[in-house]
């Protein structure tokens, strides 16, 4: 038995939690030369940058940093490639991006079970209302909130906090779903409840304190919260 209260908001992830990276892969792949191998590194190198602008009080969008991942990416590899060939196999597929298959059916159950559906999302809020659109998860969200306001990343206390204040509820009211231990780390840190989705390719950090709830899919989510 879970001993933490029932949330009332469920605080989503976008970018692998809720969307599919397949396209990247492709398109990454394809822009270096093939090395669809190297996605994961790419996305890391753009996490990693991301939190050394937060902590150097500096601030490009989401787009921004990936496309200059990719460069280095590139460029470590010996791989040739021009900044508008790397921002074209970047934002072009990041903004459509297909839902995972257990997304919409599971995001229906939990809003019919009475829980407010929001989300929160490194990207910037133009990207991510052109995700959702494209995704078909517009409607299913009350609210949708980016770092871009406070720009900060997370994990960075300032994003769970900016969504806290303006829904005017406490932490422990907050479930934060995830594909990645750091960003579960920055909503644990802030009092937030906290819950993990094991998509492919993620693991939970053992450093920190574990999730409230390790699941292996929203479907699973949905009948823990039951």
């Amino acid at each position: 038995m879970n001993p933490k209260p029932r949330p009332t908001v469920i605080l989503f992830d976008v970018n692998e939690t809720l969307l599919d990276l397949a396209p990247l892969k492709t398109s990454v792949g394809k822009a270096l030369g093939g090395r669809e191998d190297l996605l994961p590194l790419w996305f890391s190198t753009m996490v990693h940058y991301s939190l050394v602008e937060t902590l150097s009080d500096h601030y490009h969008g989401f787009g921004e940093i990936g496309t200059a991942s990719l460069m280095m990416v590139a460029k470590n590899q010996g791989i040739d490639i021009q900044y508008e060939d790397a921002k074209e196999a970047i934002v072009t597929p990041l903004r459509a991006l297909p839902p995972h298959g257990d997304v919409i059916a599971s995001l229906k159950a939990l809003s019919q079970n009475g829980y407010r559906i929001i989300s929160l999302t490194n990207s910037s809020a133009v990207g991510v209302e052109t995700q959702f659109k494209n995704a078909g998860l517009t409607d299913l969200f009350e609210k949708r909130y980016s770092v871009e306001t406070v720009k900060k990343f997370k994990p960075h206390p300032a994003p769970y906090r900016m969504v806290l204040d303006d829904l005017g509820v406490e932490p422990n009211e907050v479930l934060m779903v995830a594909a990645h231990a750091w960003d579960l780390a920055g909503a644990k840190n802030v009092g937030l409840q906290t819950a993990f989705i094991a998509r492919p390719g993620t693991s939970l950090y053992p450093n920190v304190e574990r999730p409230d709830y390790v699941v292996s899919d929203l479907e699973e989510l949905v009948r823990a919260l039951k």
